[in-house]
């Protein structure tokens, strides 16, 4: 499977690329961040999954966590279905 529309964008744009890295760092060094990846990584200590890859943690509504494929966990905020997608993709520009 090749890379997808937003890695080939990023590929091919150096300045956009380095504009997404920026942000992306300081996002990812908030306080904020900071902790969700904390309690992340303790609770796959804690289950003794921690540093062996296989399924993401995914937050549950009512504050659990559980075990999920990454494929899923990582889309769930996309809708499903090629219309669906293309409709989500025209919202977003």
């Amino acid at each position: 499977m090749g890379l997808g529309r937003t890695a080939l964008f990023y590929k091919a744009n150096k300045k956009a690329r380095d504009r997404k890295k920026k942000y992306d760092t300081k996002y990812h060094s908030t306080k904020k961040r900071k902790k969700y990846r904390a309690e992340l990584n303790r609770e796959r200590r804690k289950r003794g999954i921690y540093g062996k890859g296989g399924k993401d943690l995914h937050h549950k509504k009512g504050g659990g966590l559980v075990l999920m494929d990454s494929s899923k966990n990582r889309a769930m905020d996309r809708p499903k279905g090629k219309k669906k997608m293309k409709a989500f993709m025209r919202k977003k520009k």
